[in-house]
């Protein structure tokens, strides 16, 4: 009778699982949207599915009124998880990844565009594997939270020890030195989690500016910090 009942409940947290299962394929798919192309969806969508069933299957209705609400963050952060897991920002070199925005921002203004992987590889004297295997490396570290980042780099080992909410002070004044459209720029990707498409649609701006201001933005708020 209770082998029975056990495996009534397990069928029943399973079916809770699948009921929301469309709902983590277009959590994996937005992410996705946001990585580069060496980042498979189905391996996204595969760990936000095995987290989904991890969590319905120890899911208590009697203390959370909604599942997908109490398991939306955290199937989530299993996806971040996994991409912290690829170690591809420890690989690459950090100073290779800032002499690239550097050379980024130098080569934009005589050109009015980003260089390829070869021309930066030719810029910097440094083999193209290495160039192409930085620029993933930085486009990944852009989709992680604001509070990934600003610890990561020489920089941020001055955030390590500061309270959450002086940071969130922090950065709140950084911000507020930045325009409108700028600031605007930093609440779409992080907090409306949109593409570099569609806040280029929406701002009517270019993907690469964008990408320009976010970096700024970061920077800035470590040089803050540091200082």
């Amino acid at each position: 009778m209770t082998n029975a009942y056990v495996q009534d409940l397990k069928h029943k947290e399973d079916e809770l699982a699948i009921q929301y299962l469309p709902a983590v394929k277009a959590m994996a798919f937005r992410l996705k949207e946001r990585l580069p192309s060496s980042i498979d969806f189905l391996d996204l969508s595969a760990i936000g599915t095995e987290e989904l069933i991890k969590l319905a299957r120890r899911y208590d209705e009697s203390l959370n009124d909604s599942f997908w609400g109490y398991a939306k963050k955290r199937v989530y952060g299993a996806m971040l998880d996994y991409l912290r897991s690829l170690d591809i920002l420890s690989r690459a070199s950090r100073k290779l990844v800032k002499a690239i925005d550097y050379a980024v921002e130098e080569y934009r203004l005589t050109h009015e565009e980003e260089p390829t992987d070869a021309e930066l590889a030719e810029i910097l004297e440094e083999p193209i594997d290495k160039v192409h295997d930085a620029r993933i490396a930085s486009t990944i570290y852009t989709v992680m939270p604001l509070h990934d980042q600003l610890h990561v780099g020489d920089e941020g080992a001055a955030l390590v020890s500061i309270e959450r909410e002086e940071l969130v002070n922090v950065i709140k004044t950084i911000l507020s030195t930045f325009k409108e459209r700028e600031q605007l720029v930093i609440q779409f990707y992080y907090f409306e989690e949109l593409t570099l498409k569609e806040i280029s649609e929406i701002l009517n701006i270019t993907e690469s500016r964008i990408s320009q201001i976010h970096k700024a933005v970061i920077q800035k708020i470590k040089e803050s910090v540091g200082e």
